[in-house]
């Protein structure tokens, strides 16, 4: 099911004669409107009548998030503030929270690009939908619910946390389509086999997951332990929320991006150039639509590849691949870049081990350590007793793993195999992969 097809398998010529269109309303618009980009554009040398085709986007200076910041919590706004009809914000754990604002208008385009997700998901009407994405200020929740209303689907505003409620509802409810973060997913199935529940005998059959970065192991490993189809949805507060791409269920291999509504770049994370399609490069995003909070070549620092290659599904947009990491969650340890999804797609191969890891970093004098932390598989070592007792099992696994670390990574790095249920579990936002110990571990003076 395509849910507004005329749009989502627009010719690439007619696609592009509708974003150049918008893309210049867009331009001047900010400029009138919004002092910040009248700085920019004046600073860059640039006036909205110098955009005469989309090439001359590449012109026009990067949005990054502490501009935001510095404007908190309105002062990007492009309408009066009483057009604005609700605001979210992110969580603000590195300073002020990012504000982003809504018209109605905007709202309803979020609910479209949502509709569109939910069904390239695979989502029909009369579905139940089990949203366990949180509701709030985080733009998860309450963007899905209102693209899966104007689908026609039964949503159940579950949102993250209170497990036991979750299986409650998804074991009486029947939903046949469920979104959350992809840990939490394994949270769930994990819950479900601890109570005796066999997770395979799920009504879910179709599994929305994003909010954070996953890899095709990840996405293995999902579908094994649960009867769905698991899809990548990918969004960010400052550009919309949940909406930006989907993946089809089609072909899941990569998220479509909605070209008409969001112009997307991969550029060279340093130099800002733009990478060749099917290299990774950082994304950026131009909002072509959006009236309260537009924003021009957004510095996303989520890390994929663009594939503008035809889609079985039919789809015309360009795709994006599963996010790598980001900018700011890359590693650098002894002048080698490691990114906690290249250890996730080492440790969920090894069926003796859990998907359940941690990164822990110290420095040692003058040299930073890096140690992974995963969990064993409740199969295999049933509790800290049965770890111990396997002692020469477990020692053959650590050397396995580390050797297939040192072979993605190129660094040496220690493996800790730890019991079930050591390390923490998502419930329902963003799991925290990375302990940065560092400054408690390094030596006085250094």
């Amino acid at each position: 099911m395509i849910w507004n097809p005329p749009a989502e398998t627009m010719p690439r010529a007619e696609l592009a004669a509708l974003q150049l269109k918008r893309l210049q309303i867009l331009i001047q618009r900010v400029y009138d409107r919004v002092p910040f980009y009248r700085q920019a554009f004046d600073g860059a040398g640039v006036r909205p009548e110098h955009v005469r085709s989309l090439d001359d986007l590449r012109r026009l200076p990067w949005t990054r998030k502490a501009d935001l910041r510095d404007h908190y919590p309105f002062g990007l706004f492009a309408v009066p503030r009483d057009e604005v009809v609700r605001v979210h914000a992110s969580t603000g754990t590195t300073g002020k929270p990012t504000v982003v604002g809504y018209t109605r208008g905007d709202l309803a385009v979020w609910a479209e690009v949502c509709a569109r997700c939910l069904a390239a998901s695979g989502g029909r009407p009369g579905d139940v939908f089990h949203n366990a994405y949180g509701y709030g200020l985080f733009t998860g929740g309450l963007g899905m619910h209102y693209g899966g209303e104007l689908l026609g689907m039964t949503v159940v505003p579950v949102s993250g946390g209170n497990t036991e409620r979750q299986l409650l509802l998804i074991q009486d409810f029947e939903p046949r389509v469920i979104a959350c973060t992809p840990s939490y997913l394994l949270t769930l199935a994990e819950a479900a086999r601890s109570r005796g529940l066999d997770p395979r005998r799920f009504s879910l059959r179709y599994a929305v997951l994003g909010a954070e970065p996953w890899t095709e192991e990840m996405r293995r490993q999902i579908e094994r332990l649960l009867p769905v189809h698991a899809v990548n949805i990918y969004g960010l507060s400052e550009v919309i929320g949940p909406g930006v791409s989907n993946e089809c269920v089609e072909a899941q291999r990569g998220s479509h991006i909605f070209e008409d509504h969001f112009i997307a770049e991969a550029v060279d994370p340093t130099s800002g150039d733009p990478v060749p399609p099917g290299e990774v490069g950082e994304l950026t995003f131009t909002t072509l639509t959006k009236e309260a909070l537009p924003v021009v070549r957004y510095r996303s620092g989520d890390l994929a590849s663009l594939d503008p290659s035809p889609c079985p599904c039919g789809r015309t947009h360009v795709r994006m691949s599963l996010v790598v990491g980001r900018t700011d969650d890359m590693l650098i340890i002894r002048g080698i870049n490691v990114f906690p999804s290249q250890v996730e797609s080492v440790v969920v191969d090894f069926p003796e081990l859990s998907p359940h890891y941690q990164l822990r970093v110290t420095r040692t004098r003058t040299l930073d350590e890096l140690e992974v932390r995963v969990e064993a598989a409740p199969s295999y070592w049933a509790d800290g007793d049965a770890l111990d007792a396997r002692e020469a099992e477990a020692a053959a696994v650590v050397a396995r793993v580390t050797e297939r670390l040192r072979g993605v990574t190129g660094l040496g790095m220690r493996v800790s195999i730890v019991p079930p249920g050591t390390l923490p579990r998502s419930e329902g936002g963003k799991l925290r992969r990375v302990v940065d110990d560092r400054a408690a571990t390094a030596p006085p003076g250094s």
